[in-house]
């Protein structure tokens, strides 16, 4: 499947912004979709994720409350909302899809990458 992901920008804290990533190449009610994000000097890590039904969605805990997935079939699409952004919310953010959803732990391994969209959150 290929991905293209958009809707970053500059924002201040407390803003909004919401993201973007278009999916093709496979059906996309067959794969589960999310974000992982990588802030400068940091590893990669997971930010959510949505199952093909849309039924469940996945979080990480420092995103909780503020992010929301979501996910448009008739434009093969994932949105993740993004309130109350903080400085600590500045990174890359990618956009991932799989066949396999995250595990009971929630670890997600995803097959599938899109390029990044730079988010920065000013103090």
């Amino acid at each position: 499947v290929q991905l293209q992901a958009s809707g970053g920008g500059l924002v201040q804290a407390g803003g909004f912004l919401r993201l973007s990533c278009a999916a093709s190449g496979r059906t996309f009610s067959t794969v589960v979709m999310g974000w992982f994000r990588q802030a400068p000097g940091k590893e990669r890590e997971f930010v959510s994720a949505i199952d093909w039904s849309g039924g469940r969605a996945y979080y990480a805990d420092s995103v909780k409350g503020r992010f929301t997935i979501s996910r448009d079939y008739a434009k093969s699409t994932v949105y993740l909302q993004m309130n109350s952004l903080k400085p600590e919310d500045t990174a890359v953010y990618y956009c991932a899809a799989d066949v396999r959803s995250p595990d009971y732990s929630g670890s997600w391994s995803p097959a599938s990458w899109g390029q990044g969209t730079l988010v920065t959150v000013s103090s």
